[in-house]
Protein backbone atom coordinates (compact mmCIF):
# COMPACT_ATOMS: atom_id res chain seq x y z
CA UNK A 1 0.00 0.00 0.00
CA UNK A 2 2.49 2.52 0.64
CA UNK A 3 4.20 1.60 -2.32
CA UNK A 4 1.33 2.57 -4.56
CA UNK A 5 1.01 5.58 -2.24
CA UNK A 6 4.84 6.34 -3.16
CA UNK A 7 4.41 6.23 -7.16
CA UNK A 8 1.51 8.04 -7.13
CA UNK A 9 2.80 10.84 -5.01
CA UNK A 10 5.39 10.71 -7.48
CA UNK A 11 3.89 10.72 -10.60
CA UNK A 12 1.36 13.13 -10.19
CA UNK A 13 4.33 15.29 -9.04
CA UNK A 14 6.29 14.59 -12.56
CA UNK A 15 3.28 15.09 -14.50
CA UNK A 16 2.40 18.79 -12.86
CA UNK A 17 6.14 19.31 -13.34
CA UNK A 18 6.43 18.20 -16.69
CA UNK A 19 3.73 19.96 -18.11
CA UNK A 20 4.03 23.55 -16.91
CA UNK A 21 7.59 23.34 -18.20
CA UNK A 22 7.87 21.09 -21.09
CA UNK A 23 4.24 20.20 -22.73
CA UNK A 24 3.00 23.25 -21.88
CA UNK A 25 5.18 25.03 -24.41
CA UNK A 26 5.17 21.83 -26.79
CA UNK A 27 1.43 22.50 -27.13
CA UNK A 28 1.59 26.00 -27.67
CA UNK A 29 4.00 25.36 -30.58
CA UNK A 30 1.49 23.16 -31.86
CA UNK A 31 -1.32 25.08 -31.32
CA UNK A 32 0.79 28.04 -33.48
CA UNK A 33 1.93 26.00 -36.71
CA UNK A 34 -1.98 24.82 -36.86
CA UNK A 35 -3.15 28.81 -36.42
CA UNK A 36 -0.26 29.84 -38.76
CA UNK A 37 1.42 33.03 -38.23
CA UNK A 38 -0.37 36.29 -36.47
CA UNK A 39 0.52 39.66 -37.19
CA UNK A 40 2.64 40.94 -34.36
CA UNK A 41 3.74 44.40 -35.30
CA UNK A 42 3.50 46.06 -38.80
CA UNK A 43 5.36 49.36 -40.16
CA UNK A 44 4.67 52.02 -38.04
CA UNK A 45 3.09 54.61 -40.90
CA UNK A 46 4.11 58.40 -41.48
CA UNK A 47 3.17 59.54 -38.43
CA UNK A 48 4.30 57.81 -35.31
CA UNK A 49 1.50 58.16 -32.07
CA UNK A 50 2.10 59.85 -29.24
CA UNK A 51 3.45 58.71 -26.35
CA UNK A 52 4.21 58.92 -22.62
CA UNK A 53 6.98 57.41 -20.84
CA UNK A 54 6.61 56.70 -17.06
CA UNK A 55 9.16 55.43 -14.50
CA UNK A 56 8.54 54.95 -11.34
CA UNK A 57 11.29 56.17 -8.64
CA UNK A 58 12.31 55.73 -5.55
CA UNK A 59 15.74 57.09 -3.71
CA UNK A 60 17.60 56.10 -7.72
CA UNK A 61 19.81 59.51 -7.78
CA UNK A 62 22.51 56.88 -8.31
CA UNK A 63 21.49 55.77 -11.45
CA UNK A 64 19.23 58.35 -12.31
CA UNK A 65 21.14 60.57 -14.81
CA UNK A 66 22.44 57.42 -17.29
CA UNK A 67 18.30 56.37 -17.31
CA UNK A 68 17.40 59.56 -18.27
CA UNK A 69 20.05 60.15 -20.75
CA UNK A 70 19.75 56.45 -22.39
CA UNK A 71 15.49 57.21 -22.81
CA UNK A 72 16.35 60.64 -24.45
CA UNK A 73 18.64 58.62 -26.77
CA UNK A 74 15.84 56.37 -28.05
CA UNK A 75 15.46 56.49 -31.51
CA UNK A 76 11.99 58.33 -31.35
CA UNK A 77 10.51 61.82 -32.62
CA UNK A 78 10.72 63.70 -29.43
CA UNK A 79 7.87 65.79 -29.93
CA UNK A 80 5.94 62.69 -29.81
CA UNK A 81 7.46 61.98 -26.92
CA UNK A 82 6.41 62.88 -22.83
CA UNK A 83 8.80 61.41 -20.34
CA UNK A 84 7.05 61.21 -16.73
CA UNK A 85 8.97 60.43 -14.02
CA UNK A 86 6.92 59.30 -10.74
CA UNK A 87 8.67 59.78 -7.75
CA UNK A 88 7.82 58.03 -4.39
CA UNK A 89 9.06 60.57 -2.01
CA UNK A 90 12.42 60.28 -3.08
CA UNK A 91 14.80 61.48 -0.17
CA UNK A 92 18.23 61.17 -1.80
CA UNK A 93 18.22 63.97 -4.15
CA UNK A 94 16.72 62.15 -6.89
CA UNK A 95 13.98 65.01 -7.59
CA UNK A 96 16.42 67.44 -7.60
CA UNK A 97 18.53 65.33 -10.18
CA UNK A 98 15.46 64.97 -12.88
CA UNK A 99 14.38 68.64 -12.22
CA UNK A 100 17.77 68.97 -14.13
CA UNK A 101 16.64 67.72 -17.06
CA UNK A 102 13.29 69.91 -17.52
CA UNK A 103 14.69 71.82 -20.10
CA UNK A 104 14.96 68.67 -22.23
CA UNK A 105 11.53 67.87 -21.31
CA UNK A 106 11.52 65.41 -18.65
CA UNK A 107 8.64 65.74 -16.13
CA UNK A 108 8.54 65.42 -12.46
CA UNK A 109 5.78 64.66 -10.54
CA UNK A 110 6.84 63.85 -7.11
CA UNK A 111 4.03 61.86 -4.65
CA UNK A 112 3.86 63.44 -1.13
CA UNK A 113 3.64 60.37 0.48
CA UNK A 114 5.46 56.83 -0.15
CA UNK A 115 2.08 54.69 -1.26
CA UNK A 116 4.47 52.14 -3.17
CA UNK A 117 5.00 51.67 -7.38
CA UNK A 118 0.89 50.65 -8.36
CA UNK A 119 -0.21 53.96 -6.28
CA UNK A 120 2.50 55.98 -8.29
CA UNK A 121 1.26 54.43 -11.38
CA UNK A 122 -2.60 55.44 -10.54
CA UNK A 123 -1.39 58.89 -9.74
CA UNK A 124 0.66 59.34 -12.99
CA UNK A 125 -2.46 58.61 -15.43
CA UNK A 126 -3.97 61.81 -14.76
CA UNK A 127 -0.47 63.58 -16.51
CA UNK A 128 -0.92 61.28 -19.34
CA UNK A 129 -0.99 63.03 -22.90
CA UNK A 130 0.09 60.25 -24.85
CA UNK A 131 -2.39 58.14 -27.04
CA UNK A 132 0.58 54.92 -25.88
CA UNK A 133 1.87 54.37 -22.47
CA UNK A 134 5.33 52.94 -22.03
CA UNK A 135 5.93 51.73 -18.67
CA UNK A 136 9.49 51.27 -18.31
CA UNK A 137 11.66 50.31 -14.75
CA UNK A 138 14.66 52.72 -13.31
CA UNK A 139 16.99 49.94 -12.94
CA UNK A 140 16.98 48.59 -16.67
CA UNK A 141 18.65 50.01 -20.22
CA UNK A 142 16.15 49.96 -23.19
CA UNK A 143 18.46 49.33 -26.17
CA UNK A 144 17.98 52.81 -28.47
CA UNK A 145 16.22 51.28 -31.79
CA UNK A 146 13.78 49.09 -29.32
CA UNK A 147 10.98 51.71 -28.87
CA UNK A 148 10.08 51.91 -32.40
CA UNK A 149 9.10 48.03 -32.79
CA UNK A 150 7.32 48.35 -29.84
CA UNK A 151 5.12 51.10 -30.61
CA UNK A 152 4.78 49.96 -34.38
CA UNK A 153 2.31 47.02 -32.95
CA UNK A 154 -0.13 49.61 -32.33
CA UNK A 155 -1.34 49.81 -36.10
CA UNK A 156 -2.70 46.80 -35.81
CA UNK A 157 -5.75 47.52 -34.55
CA UNK A 158 -6.31 43.93 -32.18
CA UNK A 159 -3.24 44.82 -30.47
CA UNK A 160 -3.89 46.53 -27.13
CA UNK A 161 -0.34 45.59 -25.26
CA UNK A 162 2.96 45.05 -26.28
CA UNK A 163 5.71 43.69 -24.33
CA UNK A 164 9.31 44.20 -25.00
CA UNK A 165 11.89 41.35 -24.70
CA UNK A 166 14.18 40.66 -21.33
CA UNK A 167 17.66 40.18 -22.43
CA UNK A 168 19.33 39.26 -18.75
CA UNK A 169 23.28 40.76 -18.94
CA UNK A 170 26.20 41.08 -16.67
CA UNK A 171 29.00 43.14 -15.48
CA UNK A 172 31.52 43.00 -18.13
CA UNK A 173 34.24 41.54 -15.45
CA UNK A 174 32.10 39.01 -14.07
CA UNK A 175 30.24 35.85 -14.50
CA UNK A 176 27.22 36.68 -11.35
CA UNK A 177 24.14 34.30 -12.38
CA UNK A 178 23.61 31.92 -15.18
CA UNK A 179 20.62 30.33 -13.47
CA UNK A 180 18.89 33.55 -13.89
CA UNK A 181 20.27 34.48 -17.51
CA UNK A 182 18.74 30.83 -18.27
CA UNK A 183 15.46 31.52 -16.84
CA UNK A 184 14.63 34.76 -18.31
CA UNK A 185 15.54 33.45 -22.01
CA UNK A 186 13.30 30.31 -21.62
CA UNK A 187 10.44 32.72 -19.95
CA UNK A 188 11.07 34.95 -23.35
CA UNK A 189 10.82 32.19 -25.40
CA UNK A 190 7.37 30.54 -23.99
CA UNK A 191 6.29 34.51 -24.28
CA UNK A 192 6.65 34.43 -28.09
CA UNK A 193 5.30 30.68 -28.31
CA UNK A 194 2.02 32.49 -26.51
CA UNK A 195 2.39 35.51 -29.22
CA UNK A 196 1.26 33.25 -31.97
CA UNK A 197 -1.69 31.07 -30.20
CA UNK A 198 -3.88 34.29 -27.84
CA UNK A 199 -1.53 36.14 -26.64
CA UNK A 200 0.71 36.54 -23.60
CA UNK A 201 -0.50 36.33 -19.59
CA UNK A 202 1.66 38.82 -18.37
CA UNK A 203 4.05 41.66 -19.94
CA UNK A 204 7.95 42.35 -18.77
CA UNK A 205 7.71 44.89 -16.07
CA UNK A 206 10.67 45.90 -17.08
CA UNK A 207 9.49 47.92 -20.41
CA UNK A 208 5.71 47.55 -22.14
CA UNK A 209 3.50 49.59 -23.73
CA UNK A 210 -0.35 49.90 -23.90
CA UNK A 211 -3.31 51.71 -25.30
CA UNK A 212 -4.04 54.56 -23.10
CA UNK A 213 -7.77 53.47 -22.53
CA UNK A 214 -6.23 50.32 -21.33
CA UNK A 215 -3.64 51.90 -18.86
CA UNK A 216 -6.93 53.96 -17.26
CA UNK A 217 -8.41 51.21 -15.47
CA UNK A 218 -7.91 51.55 -11.64
CA UNK A 219 -5.53 48.61 -9.62
CA UNK A 220 -5.70 48.37 -5.84
CA UNK A 221 -2.19 49.45 -4.31
CA UNK A 222 0.31 45.74 -3.48
CA UNK A 223 -0.88 44.43 -6.54
CA UNK A 224 0.98 43.89 -10.02
CA UNK A 225 0.19 46.48 -12.89
CA UNK A 226 2.35 44.35 -15.69
CA UNK A 227 0.77 41.47 -14.87
CA UNK A 228 -2.81 42.89 -14.67
CA UNK A 229 -2.50 44.95 -18.04
CA UNK A 230 -2.10 41.78 -20.10
CA UNK A 231 -5.27 40.35 -18.34
CA UNK A 232 -7.11 43.54 -18.75
CA UNK A 233 -6.29 43.85 -22.51
CA UNK A 234 -7.42 39.85 -22.84
CA UNK A 235 -11.35 41.39 -21.19
CA UNK A 236 -11.00 44.32 -22.97
CA UNK A 237 -10.90 42.02 -26.48
CA UNK A 238 -7.68 43.33 -27.07
CA UNK A 239 -4.11 40.92 -28.05
CA UNK A 240 -1.08 41.34 -25.82
CA UNK A 241 1.76 40.21 -27.67
CA UNK A 242 5.66 40.29 -27.30
CA UNK A 243 8.19 42.25 -29.47
CA UNK A 244 11.16 40.15 -30.03
CA UNK A 245 13.22 43.57 -31.70
CA UNK A 246 12.23 45.53 -28.79
CA UNK A 247 15.23 44.41 -26.43
CA UNK A 248 15.28 45.49 -22.67
CA UNK A 249 18.15 45.03 -21.20
CA UNK A 250 17.53 43.59 -16.87
CA UNK A 251 20.83 43.60 -15.03
CA UNK A 252 21.23 40.59 -12.96
CA UNK A 253 20.67 39.76 -9.17
CA UNK A 254 24.13 40.09 -7.60
CA UNK A 255 23.19 37.68 -5.03
CA UNK A 256 20.41 34.88 -4.41
CA UNK A 257 19.43 36.76 -1.10
CA UNK A 258 18.23 39.27 -3.21
CA UNK A 259 16.98 37.28 -6.06
CA UNK A 260 14.75 34.94 -3.64
CA UNK A 261 13.43 38.49 -1.46
CA UNK A 262 12.43 40.11 -5.43
CA UNK A 263 10.76 36.63 -6.03
CA UNK A 264 8.90 36.30 -3.08
CA UNK A 265 7.68 40.19 -3.44
CA UNK A 266 6.69 39.55 -7.23
CA UNK A 267 5.19 35.98 -7.20
CA UNK A 268 3.02 37.16 -3.83
CA UNK A 269 1.79 40.27 -5.42
CA UNK A 270 0.76 38.26 -8.57
CA UNK A 271 -1.23 36.02 -6.81
CA UNK A 272 -3.10 38.74 -5.35
CA UNK A 273 -3.58 40.16 -8.73
CA UNK A 274 -4.87 36.67 -10.42
CA UNK A 275 -7.31 36.35 -7.55
CA UNK A 276 -8.49 39.65 -8.54
CA UNK A 277 -8.74 38.90 -11.96
CA UNK A 278 -9.59 35.15 -11.68
CA UNK A 279 -12.38 35.19 -13.83
CA UNK A 280 -10.63 35.10 -16.36
CA UNK A 281 -9.61 31.51 -15.89
CA UNK A 282 -12.90 30.83 -17.14
CA UNK A 283 -12.58 28.78 -20.59
CA UNK A 284 -16.20 28.95 -21.26
CA UNK A 285 -15.85 33.23 -21.63
CA UNK A 286 -12.02 33.30 -23.02
CA UNK A 287 -10.80 30.27 -24.41
CA UNK A 288 -7.20 29.65 -24.83
CA UNK A 289 -6.46 32.59 -22.93
CA UNK A 290 -8.13 30.66 -19.84
CA UNK A 291 -5.86 27.52 -20.63
CA UNK A 292 -3.00 29.26 -21.02
CA UNK A 293 -3.62 31.71 -17.77
CA UNK A 294 -3.86 28.65 -15.79
CA UNK A 295 -0.89 26.34 -17.58
CA UNK A 296 1.89 29.64 -17.21
CA UNK A 297 1.05 30.72 -13.58
CA UNK A 298 -0.93 27.95 -11.82
CA UNK A 299 0.77 24.90 -12.79
CA UNK A 300 4.33 27.13 -12.42
CA UNK A 301 3.09 27.90 -8.93
CA UNK A 302 1.60 24.69 -7.98
CA UNK A 303 5.04 22.70 -9.24
CA UNK A 304 7.25 23.20 -5.73
CA UNK A 305 4.10 22.18 -3.96
CA UNK A 306 3.70 18.99 -6.12
CA UNK A 307 7.70 18.63 -5.90
CA UNK A 308 7.17 17.98 -1.97
CA UNK A 309 4.70 15.49 -2.80
CA UNK A 310 7.00 13.49 -4.80
CA UNK A 311 10.06 13.77 -1.93
CA UNK A 312 7.39 12.44 0.15
CA UNK A 313 6.36 9.45 -2.45
CA UNK A 314 10.24 8.79 -2.65
CA UNK A 315 10.84 8.66 1.37
CA UNK A 316 7.72 6.20 1.18
CA UNK A 317 9.48 4.00 -1.44
CA UNK A 318 12.69 3.70 0.09
CA UNK A 319 12.10 0.76 2.54
CA UNK A 320 11.63 -1.39 -0.73
CA UNK A 321 12.90 0.42 -3.62
CA UNK A 322 16.45 0.92 -4.04
CA UNK A 323 15.97 3.11 -6.99
CA UNK A 324 14.20 5.80 -4.39
CA UNK A 325 17.61 5.48 -2.15
CA UNK A 326 19.47 6.67 -5.28
CA UNK A 327 16.70 9.68 -6.45
CA UNK A 328 17.15 10.66 -2.83
CA UNK A 329 20.45 10.68 -2.76
CA UNK A 330 20.53 12.64 -6.21
CA UNK A 331 17.99 15.10 -4.11
CA UNK A 332 20.16 15.81 -1.39
CA UNK A 333 23.41 16.48 -3.80
CA UNK A 334 21.29 19.05 -5.42
CA UNK A 335 20.10 20.34 -2.11
CA UNK A 336 23.57 20.69 -1.04
CA UNK A 337 24.79 22.11 -4.11
CA UNK A 338 22.32 24.99 -3.57
CA UNK A 339 22.69 25.32 -0.08
CA UNK A 340 26.42 26.07 -0.93
CA UNK A 341 25.24 28.19 -3.81
CA UNK A 342 23.10 30.43 -1.28
CA UNK A 343 25.67 31.21 0.75
CA UNK A 344 28.35 31.68 -1.56
CA UNK A 345 30.32 35.50 -0.57
CA UNK A 346 28.47 38.04 -3.25
CA UNK A 347 31.93 39.37 -4.07
CA UNK A 348 32.69 36.58 -6.05
CA UNK A 349 31.35 35.09 -9.18
CA UNK A 350 28.91 31.88 -8.65
CA UNK A 351 30.53 29.24 -10.25
CA UNK A 352 28.15 27.81 -13.12
CA UNK A 353 28.30 24.36 -11.37
CA UNK A 354 26.33 25.90 -8.69
CA UNK A 355 23.97 28.69 -10.48
CA UNK A 356 21.31 26.69 -11.73
CA UNK A 357 21.15 24.24 -8.80
CA UNK A 358 21.18 27.68 -6.76
CA UNK A 359 18.41 29.49 -8.84
CA UNK A 360 16.06 26.83 -8.79
CA UNK A 361 16.05 26.51 -5.04
CA UNK A 362 15.81 29.81 -4.50
CA UNK A 363 13.04 30.17 -6.95
CA UNK A 364 10.88 27.31 -5.41
CA UNK A 365 11.15 28.26 -2.11
CA UNK A 366 10.45 31.41 -2.98
CA UNK A 367 7.43 30.38 -4.65
CA UNK A 368 6.20 28.75 -1.28
CA UNK A 369 6.95 31.44 0.92
CA UNK A 370 5.37 34.01 -2.04
CA UNK A 371 1.91 31.20 -1.60
CA UNK A 372 1.93 31.55 2.57
CA UNK A 373 2.13 35.05 1.75
CA UNK A 374 -0.90 35.46 -0.71
CA UNK A 375 -3.44 33.38 1.44
CA UNK A 376 -2.61 35.30 4.73
CA UNK A 377 -3.38 38.81 2.42
CA UNK A 378 0.42 40.44 3.52
CA UNK A 379 0.20 43.54 0.85
CA UNK A 380 3.27 44.65 -0.64
CA UNK A 381 2.03 47.94 -1.73
CA UNK A 382 5.54 49.77 -0.71
CA UNK A 383 8.45 48.65 -2.46
CA UNK A 384 11.83 48.73 -2.28
CA UNK A 385 13.57 48.57 -5.54
CA UNK A 386 15.54 45.76 -6.47
CA UNK A 387 19.06 46.94 -6.55
CA UNK A 388 20.73 45.36 -9.43
CA UNK A 389 24.31 45.25 -10.79
CA UNK A 390 23.11 48.49 -12.93
CA UNK A 391 26.10 51.02 -11.67
CA UNK A 392 28.58 49.85 -14.90
CA UNK A 393 27.36 49.20 -18.37
CA UNK A 394 26.21 45.63 -19.12
CA UNK A 395 26.79 43.21 -21.50
CA UNK A 396 24.52 41.15 -22.77
CA UNK A 397 24.79 37.40 -21.77
CA UNK A 398 23.26 34.38 -22.88
CA UNK A 399 19.71 35.26 -23.09
CA UNK A 400 17.40 32.98 -25.53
Amino acid sequence: MMAVVGWSLILFAVLVVVYAYVVYPALLMLAGRVRGPRSQRVDGGAEWPMISVTIPVYNEVAQIDDLLESILRLDYPKDRMQVLVVSDASDDGTDERVAAYADRGVELLRMPVRGGKSAAENAARRHLRGDIVVNTDASIRIAPNALKPLIACFSDLTVGLASGRDVSVTKVDGELNAGESAYVGYEMWVRALETRVSGIVGASGCFYAIRRELHEHELPPGLSRDFAAAMVTRERGYRAVSVNEAICYVPRVPSLHREYRRKVRTIARGMQTLHFKRHLLNPLRYGAFAWMLFSHKICRWAAPWVALLGAVGIALLIPSQPIAAIAAVLIALGSLLALVGWYWPESRPLPRVLSMPAFLAAGNVAVLSATIKALRGESNAVWEPTRREGDRRPVAAGAG
